[in-house]
């Protein structure tokens, strides 16, 4: 069974989306354009409230 962690070793900030790259197996990099480009379609400030919230929620890597 897979678990979702915050990535010790694909971080840029937090590790949240270098952490969801590893459980779906896609290239982080593509998740963060994507993230980017969320956050700036929604004026930003929910992006930033949910990748917080993410960061709280979601534990490190063991």
């Amino acid at each position: 069974m897979k678990h979702l962690y915050r990535s010790k070793n694909n971080k840029v900030f937090s590790g949240v989306i270098g952490g969801l790259g590893e459980y779906f197996e896609v290239d982080p990099v593509i998740l963060r354009l994507a993230f980017v480009f969320l956050m700036l379609a929604t004026a930003i400030l929910p992006g930033v409230i949910a990748y917080f919230a993410a960061v709280l929620i979601v534990p490190p890597q063991p």
